[in-house]
């Protein structure tokens, strides 16, 4: 289901200039956040789950506009997979300051995260962890230096595929709409040296990565080395589907 923003233009002035609240920086300062992002069906949600279950944390539930789907005849639940808003409550939050950070997404609908997730997970003693746009991203590195920035993508653009096709037959129209937001998200990861990638082949060894990150052992030249390989070929093969599939 395609989604319409009735207040596009009103999310697009009031997210060109956004600022979070001193309050929120303040609570951003203190809790300790770890950040996935990359394309749609990469796996993040999945490395999400697994972390939550090992107990150390948070996994944030996102705001949205768009309406619920039902997945594999299940209907999803508000406060489960998001926090089911309207666009005006969206707005009177965002222009108050109350998101950690916000984006449209698919140019069809706005998610973000309220900064009362951040508030449950101080209460809560974990670490915070959610899925975010690369555009969220670069936004909360400028006022939160410290975050642990992780880009995640699966192993190949074929594995990519089957994994997309996974959820069900969607339109070439939206498939399309999704990997010219991927071509975005690949050369923002290339182009920011923040990141560290995740090459997506194993969700226990994905899993154990970041917990190696937040314990100090992150950096590792030869994965960041093949996870760059793997962008840049996936980059090339979306630009190469986007030109020869109409």
């Amino acid at each position: 289901m395609v989604n319409d923003l009735e207040y596009l233009s009103e999310f697009q002035a009031v997210l060109q200039n956004y600022h979070i609240s001193e309050v929120g920086k303040k609570l951003l300062a203190k809790t300790k956040l770890v950040l996935l992002a990359g394309p749609s069906s990469s796996g993040r949600n999945t490395i999400i789950n697994a972390l939550k279950e090992g107990g150390g944390y948070h996994a944030i539930v996102s705001d949205t506009t768009r309406a619920p789907r039902v997945n594999n005849g299940v209907p999803e639940k508000d406060g489960v997979e998001y926090w089911f808003r309207t666009e005006q409550e969206i707005l009177s939050g965002l222009r108050s300051g109350n998101f950690l950070e916000a984006a449209i997404i698919h140019d069809q609908q706005v998610s973000g995260i309220s900064l009362r997730e951040l508030e449950k997970a101080q209460q809560e003693g974990k670490i915070a962890v959610n899925e975010i746009e690369t555009v969220g991203m670069h936004n909360i590195i400028r006022v939160k230096p410290d975050v642990f920035a992780f880009f995640v993508v699966p192993p190949s653009f074929s594995v990519w595929m089957e994994r997309m096709d996974s959820r069900g037959k969607m339109p070439e129209l939206e498939k399309r709409r999704r990997l010219s937001s991927a071509v975005k998200e690949f050369d923002a990861a290339l182009a920011n040296d923040y990141y560290r990638y995740i090459v997506n082949d194993s969700f226990d060894h994905s899993v154990k990565y970041i917990d190696d990150c937040i314990a100090g052992d992150c950096f590792d030249e030869k994965r960041q080395l093949a996870g760059q390989s793997v962008i840049q070929n996936l980059l090339t093969e979306t630009n190469m589907y986007l030109n020869t599939v109409k």
